[in-house]
């Protein structure tokens, strides 16, 4: 399914730079009420804050504060997953973009578990020498 993300970005960080503001303007459709104000501030808040820590991952200065780095910016990932499956089944808004957003949403959830992977491998393979 071609949706607003396939494609378009060519790193990491301008892919959770997008996925926050698609967030934002979304938000900003939203229907003003009670679920608004319950989901609002956590979702965006979430959603940013992905690309936040994983722009402070690029300059860890180590391996294990890259890890770290990369655990609060997956963290803030899954917590913004389950926001959007809030406001996917509260049916205040259309479905479509809000599956986008849980589709690209979890490639950068992918991603990330895929990096600190790799990265905790490489710290053990670097222990052993």
């Amino acid at each position: 399914m071609a949706n607003e993300f396939s494609g378009k970005y060519s790193t990491f960080q301008e892919r959770c730079g997008h996925f926050g503001g698609i967030v934002l303007r979304l938000m900003k459709e939203f229907p003003a009420g009670h679920t608004k104000t319950i989901v609002a501030d956590q979702l965006s808040c979430s959603a940013t804050s992905i690309g936040a820590n994983a722009s402070e991952a690029r300059s860890a200065e180590s391996r294990a504060d890259f890890i770290h780095k990369m655990q609060m910016a997956l963290k803030e990932a899954r917590e913004a997953y389950h926001w959007l499956t809030i406001v996917r089944n509260c049916g205040e808004t259309s479905i479509e973009p809000i599956v986008d957003l849980l589709a690209e949403c979890d490639e950068l959830i992918a991603i990330m578990v895929a990096s600190v992977n790799t990265a905790k491998l490489n710290r053990k393979m670097n222990q052993l020498k």
